[in-house]
């Protein structure tokens, strides 16, 4: 099955919710995947980490991807 969503992030929780809320404020919807909430309501174990994955519609990654690249820069000072 052929997705039209590209992933742009994969990381913890703070992050991720900065990233979702930088995104909304330019009108971007991005979508969030977490594999081990999604194990655990379907009843198998999983050990991911925590952690999750952003996903944004292809025309909008590349001024997705510099919403991220902002909050990594920020998070590396």
């Amino acid at each position: 099955m052929e997705s039209n969503y590209r992933k742009i992030y994969s990381g913890n929780r703070f992050t991720v919710q900065r990233i979702e809320e930088k995104l909304e404020e330019i009108g971007i919807k991005a979508v969030l995947k977490d594999e081990s909430e999604s194990a655990r309501l379907a009843g198998f174990a999983a050990n991911v980490g925590g952690e999750l994955e952003v996903h944004v519609h292809e025309d909008q990654f590349e001024q997705a991807m510099m919403v991220v690249r902002a909050i990594k820069a920020q998070q590396e000072d």
